[in-house]
């Protein structure tokens, strides 16, 4: 880890405390067998693939328990797109791995850490949390949840698949060539990855959640405006070593999950 990075290690550890203290309180009140044994299960699946530490999937399996309960049926939850995210990010994470270890971009061998986890996840996990807690705004925390998931998914995709058949990227900011894993960095072939798999989150969704058409349009919005926040904060704060990817992570599903509801507020019923 580089100096600066060692510097910004306290944002990894702030998103952690914002994240995974609200939502196991959560999930330990409202727990269900089911939730408890989903979660749980997919926590030792993700170990088993060697996706993430165990710490992570610990992690993981709080945020999922906490994403299964508040729907009924469970099947009917946020759990279908949470698994849907898993599968495409998995698989694009060890897409042309030889080539992303030549770049010096791959992902670590042991897998995702647990601020990376709650980077990606935790806005979703918070939404989900806060619709246990107060029922009445369940409409808005699911699509918070889904615009959440979907732009987690579309960031990785594009960056992780961009790296690979993306060529050259150009910094957003600026449109100049950059090497590929510049913060910042976009790529056509990764851009439309990263929005095809935020658009299939979303259809998922649609289909276990029981979105309305315009709800699962203000959610795939939301990932998509979420996606260039991610590109604009790390062509911008993170090149000048003010925030981490934890932190941008973190701060594009949560600016994903704002756009969301306020096109929601605003767009003409």
């Amino acid at each position: 880890m580089h100096a600066p990075e060692q510097q910004l290690r306290w944002q990894s550890w702030l998103v952690l405390a914002v994240v995974v203290p609200w939502c196991t309180v959560a999930a330990l009140r409202h727990a269900t067998l089911t939730a408890s044994g989903i979660s749980l299960t997919l926590a030792l699946l993700v170990l088993m693939a060697r996706a993430a530490t165990p710490l992570a999937a610990l992690t993981g399996g709080v945020l999922c328990a906490v994403l299964t309960l508040g729907w009924s049926p469970w099947y009917h939850s946020a759990l279908a797109a949470l698994v849907t995210l898993f599968v495409l990010t998995w698989a694009a994470t060890r897409l042309g791995r030889a080539r992303k270890q030549q770049l010096g971009v791959a992902e670590d061998k042991r897998g995702r850490n647990a601020a990376q986890v709650a980077a990606n996840l935790g806005v979703a996990g918070l939404a989900a949390a806060f619709s246990l807690i107060h029922p009445v705004a369940s409409s808005w925390c699911t699509v918070m949840v889904v615009a959440a998931l979907a732009e987690a998914t579309a960031d990785t995709l594009a960056s992780e698949l961009g790296e690979v058949v993306g060529g050259q990227p150009l910094l957003v900011t600026t449109f100049r060539r950059v090497v590929p894993g510049t913060n910042g960095a976009i790529s056509l072939a990764g851009t439309v990855a990263g929005v095809s798999g935020a658009l299939l989150v979303v259809v998922v969704a649609w289909a276990t959640l029981g979105l309305s058409p315009g709800d699962a349009f203000c959610a795939a919005l939301g990932a998509v405006g979420g996606l260039f926040v991610d590109s604009l904060l790390g062509a911008t704060a993170e090149r000048r070593g003010w925030v981490n990817n934890d932190a941008v992570n973190f701060l594009s599903t949560l600016a994903a999950a704002l756009i969301a509801i306020l096109w929601r507020e605003v767009a003409p019923s």
